[in-house]
C-alpha cells in the first residue's frame, strides 16, 4: 500500500525557502515515506502518529515533521533542530490536531 502525501500550506511555504539541493534531499526521503511512513523515528509526547525526517540545510540540522493518518501522510512543518521541537505544539494547534 502506498500512502498519499498531503502537505500543509505552511510546509509548502517553508520548503520554498530552501536550496534546490535541500529540496531534492527532502523529495527523495519523502518518496521512501510514501512506501513506509513508519520507517523514521517517532516523536513521543503526543497521542498522534508523528514522525520526523532528518536533513541538513546550510550546515544546520532540520526536521520534517509528518503525521500518519491512513491512507495519508500529512506533512506538517519543518523545524530547526536547535530549537528542540519547541514550536511543534503551536503548529499542531494551528492545524487543528491538538
Amino acid at each position: 500500500m502506498e500512502y498519499e502525501l498531503r502537505p500543509s500550506h505552511f510546509f509548502l511555504q517553508q520548503i520554498d525557502e530552501f536550496s534546490d539541493e535541500s529540496k531534492k534531499t527532502v523529495e527523495d526521503k519523502l518518496k521512501l515515506v510514501k512506501i513506509n511512513p513508519f520507517r523514521n523515528k517517532r516523536i513521543h509526547g503526543y497521542n498522534l502518529f508523528l514522525f520526523r525526517i532528518r536533513f541538513e540545510e546550510q550546515h544546520r540540522e532540520k526536521r520534517v515533521i509528518y503525521l500518519v493518518d491512513k491512507p495519508y501522510v500529512k506533512l506538517i512543518c519543518i523545524l530547526d533542530r536547535d530549537k528542540e521541537y519547541k514550536d511543534l505544539k503551536k503548529y499542531l494547534k494551528s492545524l487543528g490536531y491538538l
